[in-house]
This record gives C-alpha cells, structure tokens and sequence, in this order.
C-alpha cells in the first residue's frame, strides 16, 4: 500500500510539473456518486472475473475461504476503499481487502465504498460470525430473546386480566375489545416505520428506546384509572413492542453468518412460544394473591435486565445508506396495515357479514396495491429510494418463506384459539390452569425449533419446512375428533405433536426468508416479515373463529330460554356457561359444551386443511437448499445485484 501510494504522488508531482496549468480540484462527490462509481467498478470487476472464469483461472468470487491473486483490477477497487471503517474505526489491510472483494456482493461493495464495515460486511463474513463477537454473539441473542419474551408475555397475560379490569376500570364491552384491539392497531401500525428507522438511525439504538418506552408504557397501564388511560397506555407498549419484535429478528442477520443462522433463528423462535404459557400462568397466579396492577408491573424488572444486557452484548449497527424517508410509501403501507389489521378484527368479533370489517379490509388492501405500485415507481427511478427494496421478492427463498410463514401462523391460530376456550368453557380450569395445559403445545414448539438448522441441513428447507407442515396437519387431525369425555394425555399428545411440527416449519421458514436479508436491509426487510406475521394472527382468528362460532350456533339446543338469556348463551361459551349456572340447567351446559366442541371439531380440520396447503406450497415453492435460492437470486435478469454469499 505504502509502495502504491508513493507512486501516485511521485506521478501528481510528475504531472505537475509537466502541466501548464495548476492542478484543479474536484468538487467533493455526493453519496448517490459514489455508490454509482463503486457498482460500476464492482460490476467491472465481476466481468473480469467472469471472464477469467471463461478461460480457466482461479474464480474469485465463488473462492470463500481462498487467498485470491493479486492483480491490477483488485488493486484498483482496493485503492477506492477508505483506509479506516466509518463505523467501527478498524482499519483495512490491502490483503483482508482483496479478499473482500473476491468474496463479498455487489450491495456489500457498497457498503465498502461507503466507508463502512459494520453489520456483517467484515472481511469475514463468509464465516459463522460476522461481527467478530466470539461467544459474545449467544449472550447478546439471550439478551434480545429476553426483550422479545417480555412483549410475548405482555401480548398473552391481557386476555387473563380482562374481568379483572373490567372492574377495576368500570370497563364497558365495547372497551374490553379496545384494550387488545389498540394494542394490535398500533403493533401492526408501527412494523415498517420501526425497520426504516433502525435502519438509518442504529438498530441498537431504536431497541434500547424501544426497551425503556415498555417499561413506561406497562407501568403506566398500571397506574390507569379509566379505560382511555389504559387503553393510551396500551398503543404505546403496541409501539414500542413493534420496534423491538422487529430489531431482536434484524439483529439475528447481523450477530450470525449464514451457517449459524438457522440455529439462532431456532432459539428465538423458542423464546417467542414461552411466553404462551408463562403470561396465563403467572398472571393468573398474581391476579389471584396480589394487587391487579402487578400483572403489568412485573414487565418492569425484565425490561431492565434486558436493557442492560442489550447495552452490554448487542453490537450497534446501522445501515451505512442513508435513505431519504419514502413518506408515500411509508403511508400508504401503514395505512394499509391498519385497516387490514382493523378489518380482521371486526370480522373476528362480528362475522364476515359486517360492513365494517368488508370495507376496512377492501380499504386497507387497495392501499396495500397502490403501495406496491409506488415502491415499483420509485424502484425503476435511477435514483429512487424506495421504503421497501422490491428486489427482496425476486427471491424465492424470502417471498415464500414470508408467506409460509404467514400460513403456519394461521393454522396455529386453530389451535391457541379454540384450545384455551375449551380448557376453560368445557373443562372448567381458570385461566391458570388452562396455561399449565397448554405446556405440551410449548414444549413441542422449542422441540421443533431448536433443532430446526440440523433438520434443515438434513432435509433441506423445502423438505423441512413441508415435514412441519405435515406433523401439524396430523396433530390437528387428531384433535378434530376430541369428545367431551376425552383424556387429558390424547389431548396432550396431539398439541405436543402439533407444536413440534409449528416449531420445525416456523424456524425454518424464517431461516430461509432471513437468508436473503443483507446487513443493509435486515431492518426494513425483517418489518416486512413481521408485519404479515402480526396479519397472520387476526386473520386466523377471523376465519377459524367464524368456523368455530358457526359450528357451536348450529348446534347449539335453546329451546325453552327466555329471550335475554338465549342472547347471552348464543355469544359464547362462556355466556352459556353462565346462565346454564344461574338456571342450574344441566340440559343446556351439556348442550353447549356439544356444540362448542362441535364447531372447535370443525374449526381444527380447517386448520388441517392450511397446514396441508403449507406442506403444497413448501414443496413446490420454496427452494431445497438456502444457497439454492441464492444462487437464483444472483442470476435473476434484471436484478442488478450478483449474491455469492
């Protein structure tokens, strides 16, 4: 490098003296001109090195783990890059840089060009660990599987609180269904937002803040004297919670490489089922033995051992490409998010039939269109910064590991919905008792992810992903044919069966999806997984509950009741319940448990029939191998982006 440099200036002196008029200086060069310079010599290079691959020498780029030959075109992309990263501060040997180049893509030459290093695009990244953290790396992964535990726990302890606030609050119905509702509006509201700005302003950073807001926001539902303040409280935690569900999944694509990715994709799965049954089962113990408000109060101490240890482990890590904001885009899909989210949730409470919920959804899918319209226009512009880089569905492995996982999550939905009613309505347990029995469904889920990555390298993702599917249609088939006087270890046994398959299939359909993130885009591209797996969760409620519902009202026997009473018993199991308690009519409890266990029969096949129709598209869709779907990435015409990692 020394020699390098002394030649340049030895040639500007020489070029001086020869030269009549004085050197001119160039006026400095936007960042648009720069990364426009670094493609074109990256695409250069690429065509060399095609070219030499033509003629039988060494190829370059496909050489992961080789020292690359020195040459006089490496030399010169070697030259364009900045001596120290703008990021971390490390320096650049001539050596580690020639390798980069042979090694790493286009989108990561950029990131060079741009004076940054960070987040993955270290020489080493071909490797397991990108950011040269050691064992670091599994500590800072247990601290963002805690921030994401504790808005699991946050998400499954409401629906145990309700009757409680109900009372304390004075809450009407109409209230109830605000403080769950306003929660997912703002979750759904705030996915896209909360990928752009870490990726432009720290993910780190944006997870801390995120942290520190819960902490507020639970404390503060726990200070609520009425249900405007509670419900307020609640779109905060809905904003927060979104910011850290989001960057715990970016920072899986920065803390691992792609050999390790699958198994820490695993561990966060994990994390995310535990808080099933830990948020009924403690909240239904503090409930019962201490003040109401502790219920969001114990938030608190886990948001601030995860701040610290997020502060301490997790690296900090932007995106070197400070894209302009697309406030278009940004609208247009949050907007389009909401009303979806809204339009589901209406259908869940009131049917299909409702306006309401019709028209939000054909409100919210229409914005959804002229979303993907705009973000194609901005695409095709030379200098278009869209909020969503449309390249990422080019990919097979990202678009159908999206969608695969928006479909296990719906047929999930067949299970944690009706399952907890029947534990409660059919079987009489409390809410804590019905958290205890969804532990085989927990356990099977952390069974199936943790190995998922051994699975997958077994199988491949197309296979693996399809087995999942497989053991959850088998589980759900199973639990179709539940009775009334069925045993707690069948029913034990099916759940365990379906967890494991949901487990296995969510992993490693996440996996697959986040193999296809760079550094640069993990962010934004992590929101968008998100924001269809959040979508996943009302639309399963929508149509399994409407299943569910239809099933218990066709069969459900009223003859005799008064008026009032029959309304009551129509709304759920829980009303019949209750006034088959109130009249003490054996008649009409053994009546409503058979109708509800008849429309739980039918909702649970529908769910079959989903996790068949994953198993379908794994196998025709989504690639076997998550290079495979790399490969055809790098190939794809038009796209403009050569992937080699």
């Amino acid at each position: 490098m020394e020699e390098r440099a002394g030649r340049v200036e030895a040639q500007a002196r020489e070029d001086s003296r020869t030269s009549s008029k004085p050197p001119s200086v160039d006026p400095p060069k936007s960042r648009a001109q720069r990364r426009a310079e670094a493609r074109a010599k990256a695409k250069e290079l690429m065509r060399r090195e095609g070219e030499r691959r033509k003629q039988g020498g060494q190829p370059g780029h496909r050489g992961a783990g080789r020292e690359l030959r020195p040459s006089d075109q490496m030399d010169e992309i070697v030259d364009h890059y900045p001596e120290v990263c703008g990021g971390c501060g490390r320096g650049f040997a001539p050596e580690q840089q020639r390798r980069a180049v042979g090694l790493v893509a286009i989108r990561e030459m950029w990131e060079y060009t741009e004076g940054y290093c960070c987040l993955g695009a270290t020489v080493n990244f071909m490797g397991t660990d990108p950011c040269n953290l050691g064992v670091r790396r599994w500590w800072a992964l247990g601290a963002v599987s805690l921030a994401v535990l504790v808005v699991g726990i946050d998400g499954t302890v409401l629906s145990v609180a309700l009757p409680t606030l109900a009372i304390r609050l004075h809450a009407s119905e109409s209230d109830l269904l605000w403080f769950s509702s306003s929660y997912l509006l703002a979750l759904a509201a705030a996915m896209l937002p909360a990928g752009w700005l870490g990726d432009r302003y720290g993910r780190k950073k944006l997870m801390l803040i995120a942290l520190a807001l819960f902490g507020i926001g639970s404390a503060a539902c726990a200070a609520s004297t009425s249900s405007a303040e509670f419900i307020a409280s609640r779109v905060l935690l809905g904003f927060a919670g979104a910011s850290i569900i989001v960057m715990a999944l970016s920072a899986l694509t920065v803390l691992f490489g792609e050999e390790e990715r699958p198994r820490a994709v695993g561990v966060w799965s994990a994390a995310n089922f535990l808080a099933l049954p830990i948020g009924p089962v403690l909240g239904g113990w503090l409930l019962t033995h201490v003040w109401w408000g502790w219920v969001f109060l114990m938030n608190i101490p886990v948001v601030a051992f995860a701040l610290i240890a997020a502060s301490l482990l997790v690296p900090a890590s932007r995106t070197s490409r400070r894209r302009a904001l697309d406030w278009v885009g940004l609208l247009l899909s949050t907007a389009g998010i909401v009303e979806v989210t809204y339009g589901l949730i209406e259908a869940g409470q009131h049917g299909w039939g409702n306006p309401l919920a019709i028209a939000s959804i054909g409100v919210g899918v229409t914005m959804l269109a002229g979303f993907f319209a705009w973000e194609r226009r901005l695409s095709a512009k030379p200098v278009g910064e869209p909020l969503v880089d449309l390249a990422l569905f080019e990919s097979r492995s990202y678009t159908w590991g999206v969608i695969l996982i928006a479909v296990a999550v719906l047929a999930m939905m067949g299970v944690l919905f009706t399952m907890p009613q029947y534990f409660q309505g059919v079987l009489g347990t409390s809410a804590m008792g019905s958290g205890i029995r969804l532990l085989p469904l927990v356990g099977g889920l952390v069974v199936g992810a943790i190995p998922a990555d051994r699975v997958a390298q077994l199988l491949g993702a197309k296979l693996a992903v399809a087995a999942g599917f497989t053991l959850v249609a088998v589980g759900t088939a199973l639990g179709s044919s539940i009775r009334i006087g069925s045993g707690g270890g069948s029913v034990a046994a099916w759940m365990a069966l379906v967890g494991a398959g949901m487990g296995l299939a969510l992993a490693t359909a996440s996996s697959a999806a986040l193999s296809e993130l760079s550094d640069e885009d993990s962010g934004i591209g992590s929101a968008v997984l998100q924001a269809v797996n959040k979508t996943g969760g009302p639309l399963g409620i929508a149509v399994l509950g409407s299943i569910l519902s239809s099933g218990y009202l066709a069969d459900l026997q009223l003859d005799g009741l008064p008026t009032a009473a029959a309304k009551i018993a129509r709304q759920s199991i829980f009303g019949a319940v209750s006034i088959a308690g109130h009249l003490h009519s054996q008649t009409l409890l053994h009546s409503a448990r058979t109708a509800f266990i008849h429309g739980m029969d039918q909702s649970l096949l529908l769910a079959t029939g989903i996790a068949a129709a994953g198993a379908l598209l794994a196998l025709l869709f989504l690639p076997g191998t998550i290079k495979q779907s790399k490969t055809e990435r790098a190939s794809t015409p038009g796209s403009g982006i050569v992937t080699s990692r």
